[in-house]
C-alpha cells in the first residue's frame, strides 16, 4: 500500500506532538484539553477501544472501496471533518486550510458558527459542498439571517448543535484568559514569541475573528464587551418550540448534534431530523457524562432504521472508525486529529491527515477481508 501521506508524521500521535511544539500553550490547550478534570476526554477514546473486530482470512477477496452514501452523496470515505470553534486561534487560516483539503477528497467540512471564516468563504472554497453548524441565536431575527446566508451558501446539511446549554467549565482556558481575540498576558506574549510560525502566520493572515459573526457584532468590542455580546446573542438551551421554525426553514438535511441519550434520539425522530451526531462535544462539555460509544450502540439498536446516526468525539484514527462503524454509526466526524495535522504540518496538514486516515482504514478492511464500510458491522465481536 503506498502511502498517501508524508511518512516522517505516520501517526495522529505524531502530528499531535508536532503541533503541540509549533502552537502557543494557550492555543494548544484549548484544542487538546476537555473540561473539569478530562475524565470524559479520555474516556471517550478509552472505551472506544475497547470495541474488537474480527478477521476472516481465508475468504476469497477482491479489495476494499471506502466510499460512502450519506444523504444521497456519495464522498470518497466515510469520515469528515467536524466543526470546531475558534480555529484560527489555534492555527491561522486553518479553516480554509481544511476545507479545501475536504473539498479536494470529497468528504464533508462542516463549518461552526463560531469559528474563523465565514459562511460565505467556506462556500466559495468548496463550491457550496460545506454543512454549517448552527449555535442557535437569542433573536429570531439573527436565527433566520444566518439560515438564510446558509441556504445562499448553498449549504447542504444543516447542523443543530444541542449540546451547549452552557459553555463547559474548562479550567485551562480560564487560566489563559482564553477570548477571541485572545488576551495578550505577558505569559501568553511570551508563549507567541517562542513560536515564530505560528506568529508569521498570525502576521500574513490577521488577527482571527468570528467572521460569520461580524456583520451582527458592534466594532470596537473588548473582551469583556465581547463576552457579554456572546451570552446575549446566543441561547444554547433548545426545546421543541425552538427546534419547529428551523425545520420549517430549512430545506435542506437537518441534523442534531450532541445526542447522547435514548430521548434525544427519539425527539429528533419526531421533530423531522434526518440524521443525528452522536456526541458529547469532544469530552469538553460533561465531565461526569458516559463516552460517545455506549449510547451509540443502544440508539443504533433501537432507531437505526429510523433516522441516520453519525459520531464523533473520541475518535482519532483510522481504527477508530472501523470501530466506530462496526457499532452501528453511518458515518463518522473528528475535530482534533484535523486541528493536530494542521498545527504541526499548516497548508499540508489537511491533505496529509486525511490521506494517513484513508491508508489506516483501507488496512483495517483489508485485514478483515471486508469489503465495504456499511459491512463493518458484519465483523463486530460482540
Amino acid at each position: 500500500m503506498k502511502p498517501s501521506f508524508n511518512t516522517k508524521y505516520p501517526s495522529i500521535y505524531d502530528l499531535k506532538a508536532k503541533a503541540k511544539k509549533r502552537m502557543p500553550k494557550f492555543a494548544f490547550e484549548y484544542l487538546d484539553g476537555g473540561c473539569n478534570e478530562d475524565v470524559n476526554l479520555h474516556r471517550n477514546t478509552a472505551e472506544l477501544r475497547e470495541v474488537q473486530l474480527l478477521p476472516n482470512y481465508l475468504r476469497n477477496y477482491e479489495g476494499s472501496n471506502l466510499k460512502t452514501e450519506l444523504f444521497g452523496i456519495e464522498y470518497d470515505a466515510p469520515f469528515g471533518i467536524a466543526p470546531v470553534g475558534l480555529q484560527g486561534l489555534m492555527w491561522p487560516n486553518s479553516p480554509e486550510i481544511l476545507a479545501k483539503a475536504a473539498f479536494n477528497h470529497n468528504i464533508p467540512f462542516c463549518l461552526s458558527t463560531v469559528t474563523t471564516s465565514s459562511i460565505e468563504r467556506i462556500s466559495e472554497i468548496t463550491e457550496g459542498k460545506a454543512w454549517f453548524q448552527l449555535y442557535h441565536p437569542a433573536k429570531t431575527e439573527l436565527r433566520d439571517d444566518i439560515l438564510k446566508r446558509a441556504e445562499a451558501a448553498e449549504c447542504p446539511v444543516l447542523v443543530v448543535l444541542c449540546d451547549v446549554p452552557t459553555f463547559g467549565f474548562r479550567p485551562r482556558d480560564i487560566r489563559n484568559g482564553l477570548a477571541m481575540p485572545p488576551k495578550m498576558t505577558l505569559k501568553n506574549i511570551i508563549q507567541v514569541l517562542g513560536k515564530p510560525a505560528w506568529a508569521l502566520n498570525t502576521l500574513k493572515y490577521g488577527q482571527p475573528n468570528f467572521e460569520t459573526l461580524k456583520p451582527y457584532m458592534p466594532k470596537g468590542l473588548d473582551l469583556k464587551q465581547l463576552g457579554k455580546f456572546m451570552d446575549e446573542t446566543f441561547s444554547g438551551r433548545l426545546n421543541e418550540e425552538r427546534i419547529k421554525p428551523i425545520r420549517d426553514m430549512w430545506k435542506g438535511k437537518l441534523v442534531l448534534k450532541g445526542v447522547a441519550s435514548m430521548e434525544d434520539a427519539e425527539a429528533a425522530i419526531r421533530l423531522g431530523f434526518d440524521g443525528i451526531i452522536v456526541s458529547n462535544h469532544g469530552g469538553r462539555q460533561l465531565d461526569a457524562g458516559e463516552s460517545t460509544i455506549k449510547p451509540l450502540e443502544r440508539i443504533v439498536e433501537k432507531y437505526g432504521d429510523q433516522i441516520t446516526i453519525m459520531m464523533d468525539s473520541g475518535i482519532r484514527t483510522g481504527p477508530d472508525i472501523a470501530r466506530t462503524m462496526a457499532s452501528g454509526a453511518k458515518f463518522t466526524f473528528m475535530g482534533r486529529s484535523f486541528m493536530y495535522g494542521v498545527g504541526a504540518l499548516g497548508k499540508q496538514g489537511g491533505d496529509h491527515t486525511i490521506g494517513l486516515l484513508k491508508t489506516e482504514l483501507q488496512q483495517i478492511l483489508e485485514q478483515l477481508c471486508c469489503k465495504q464500510v456499511s459491512d463493518l458491522p458484519n465483523h463486530l465481536i460482540k
